[in-house]
């Protein structure tokens, strides 16, 4: 019993990512502004975000990175992430994010593979075994709005939980959707050019950071 629907649950999952029902891609832009300028943008967020009567959500996570990697290889064959809410009791979240398809200069967002999946606090114990090993963690703090499918994200990057890494805010864009809904991208260059002057999300060519020197 437990083979067959071991099977089934996999012939499952393959036809609904046929259907492209599973949201499996994440459109992405970034951006930075000053601590000085970020309760500008917060007041901005709220009036053009859904719920402009009630206070934005406030979130504070820990974010593991771990990576698999294979004795005769420099580079890893999968990185994963752990996300853990200190604020609220939430089970944690295992995230695959694959590598950013920029795609053609007209594309207005960054595009690239991501599965999230909720898990029970063993997820830690069961990545060591399998033989991930934490590359490094970080904390986040800040504030979450949602305008229909997308997410804004207004957040401090922390190290050793409370200290600040730099004198800036991470804002950030983003909706999870199926393959093919690539019009989302419009909608959000659309949001994003309101935020203008106070913040410039744009898409990031992580490949040019890893070529510098």
């Amino acid at each position: 019993r437990t083979m067959g629907a071991q099977v089934n649950a996999a012939e499952l999952l393959q036809q609904a990512l046929s259907s492209n029902i599973i949201p499996n891609q994440e459109f992405l832009l970034q951006g930075s502004i000053l601590d000085s300028a970020a309760e500008n943008l917060l007041h901005r967020l709220r009036g053009l975000c859904d719920n402009v009567d009630a206070s934005p959500e406030t979130f504070s996570d820990i974010e593991m990175c771990f990576s698999l990697k294979l004795p005769t290889e420099k580079t890893p064959v999968m990185t994963v992430r752990v996300r853990r809410a200190q604020d609220v009791e939430a089970p944690l979240q295992l995230r695959y994010i694959g590598q950013p398809e920029l795609g053609d200069r007209t594309r207005p967002t960054l595009v690239r593979s991501s599965l999230d999946i909720v898990c029970t606090p063993h997820v830690i114990d069961f990545l060591t075994e399998m033989g991930f090993r934490l590359d490094f963690e970080y904390s986040t703090k800040g504030y979450m709005f949602r305008k229909g499918r997308m997410k804004i994200t207004v957040s401090k990057i922390l190290k050793n939980m409370t200290e600040p890494i730099s004198q800036s805010y991470l804002v950030e864009l983003s909706v999870l959707a199926p393959k093919g809904q690539d019009a989302i991208a419009e909608d959000m260059r659309i949001f994003a050019e309101q935020l203008k002057p106070l913040v410039q999300l744009e898409k990031i060519d992580y490949k040019r950071f890893a070529q510098m020197p």
